[in-house]
């Protein structure tokens, strides 16, 4: 099957202004949770695929740490940036077009193949689609150039008012609309498996195949009102260029929101990524080369956000990829535990109970101040409290769900043994002997003797 002919050339189209996609407001991004992937090529891919095709199918793949003799095992990745170890997960170590692993070695010396992942797609990716040329696969403007990549087909769509573009060959784009993809032949997914010939570790789909992308991906600015959806640097999956001066409003259904980044990599200080509330104008966080976000979901007190990006002049790295998802009580915006909660922060991203407003550094400093002195003392006046209390007490018992068996109770010739048990501790008696305490006891579990040693210490000073 030959490539349809072009109806234009893809020249210069690496200088020509941005435009907002159309349709961009919908924030139409597909299912950004089912993703295990956020990068074109996989190399971000974590998951437990250990076979060469999708649901058990294709060859078992060899373990990372009996790979020695190949040019990647799990010794060359110690610090496991690749995600290399003792498993045998399919991973993309070297940078290539999607997730591999090495196999057994056939009699035609086959000993890797390519791992057909259908959870690896990043978001804004549609699949693999059939291009018979008759009807075609993508009824708009179409165009080729041997530097090829996505983005400089996403951008060409883009550019003439397209919802959808498809790379195809390696060389050649189209452009089209939903109603083609509703009408389209979906093919599988390893099918595509043409490199871009701008790019090395792209894949331009194949021959006679589309992969088609959402032109929002990767575009410098959007409204996007969607509950949920996946915001990329300007330029992804290429590289981010320099000076470049992006933004996205962010307005979900809901009271707050909640951002997870998937990516984040910047190239210096000096490009900056600021979230700001969108009614007030209030910087909520910053991130930038030396400053990456906090893993984990990150919440904020905020029904609407504008997510600004600037690059400078030397600037260029892979850039970021989050997510987001609109909370629909402002309540629920506490953070689980592990994640990012953020009330209202100061731009240097410290953790405070209120934030500054612009132009008053003083009375930000007097207010942190302040909290952190009146946090301090009420934690002393309990921590006296309670050892005021362990005097009078030979033994610390901490009861686990249910009450305490034994209560509280007084007597001559204790000696100290402390006993823990989450969540809540409580001070009982432990005198020589005491069949009930040494019972009681028995289900629990004893402090190190260090530990035990410092709170006699503490007491004692009393």
């Amino acid at each position: 099957m030959e490539t349809r002919a072009p109806q234009g050339l893809l020249l210069l189209l690496l200088f020509l202004p941005p435009l907002p996609p159309r349709g961009a407001s919908a924030g139409s991004l597909h299912s950004p949770g089912l993703s295990e992937c956020f990068q074109v090529n996989g190399a971000d891919y974590r998951g437990h695929q250990n076979r060469t095709g999708p649901r058990g199918a294709g060859r078992p793949c060899l373990f990372w740490d009996q790979t020695q003799q190949h040019s990647y095992s799990s010794a060359s990745d110690p610090q496991g940036r690749w995600g290399l170890g003792p498993h045998n997960f399919c991973r993309n170590p070297d940078g290539d077009v999607q997730p591999w692993c090495y196999v057994a070695e056939t009699e035609e010396g086959i000993y890797w193949r390519y791992c057909d992942i259908p959870t690896c797609h990043m978001p804004g990716y549609l699949g693999c689609f059939v291009d018979s040329g008759a009807p075609p696969a993508l009824s708009g403007p179409s165009g080729t150039s041997t530097k090829l990549t996505v983005q400089v087909c996403l951008r060409f769509c883009r550019m003439k008012g397209y919802q959808l573009a498809g790379v195809e060959a390696g060389y050649a784009c189209f452009c089209g609309s939903e109603s083609d993809l509703d009408r389209g032949r979906p093919a599988p997914a390893t099918d595509c498996d043409q490199i871009c010939f701008g790019h090395p570790g792209q894949l331009c789909g194949g021959d006679g195949r589309l992969g088609i992308y959402e032109v929002s991906v990767g575009s410098c600015q959007g409204n996007w009102t969607a509950p949920q959806g996946v915001i990329y640097s300007p330029d992804f999956p290429d590289e981010y260029g320099p000076d470049r001066n992006c933004s996205w409003a962010l307005s979900p259904p809901g009271a707050a929101l909640e951002l997870t980044f998937r990516l984040f990599e910047l190239a210096d200080p000096r490009d900056r990524l600021e979230l700001r509330d969108a009614a007030s104008g209030s910087l909520l966080r910053a991130f930038d080369g030396a400053r990456p976000p906090p893993p984990g979901p990150l919440r904020l007190r905020a029904a609407a956000l504008l997510l600004s990006f600037r690059s400078d002049a030397r600037g260029h790295a892979q850039g970021f990829a989050l997510t987001y998802r609109g909370l629909q009580d402002a309540a629920d915006d506490r953070a689980p535990q592990g994640s990012a909660q953020t009330p209202a922060a100061s731009p240097d991203w410290a953790n405070v109970s209120c934030s500054p407003r612009p132009g008053a550094p003083e009375a930000a400093t007097g207010a942190r101040v302040f909290s952190t002195v009146t946090a301090v003392s009420v934690l002393l006046l309990l921590l006296l409290s309670l050892l005021r209390l362990l005097r009078r007490r030979s033994c610390l018992l901490a009861p686990g769900k249910g009450p305490p068996a034994l209560g509280p109770s007084r007597g001559p010739g204790r000696s100290w043994a402390v006993w823990y048990r989450r969540p809540r501790g409580v001070a009982l008696p432990c005198p020589p002997g005491d069949p009930q305490a040494e019972v009681l006891a028995a289900s629990y579990r004893p402090l190190s003797a260090s530990s035990q040693s410092s709170l006699r210490s503490l007491i004692s000073a009393l």
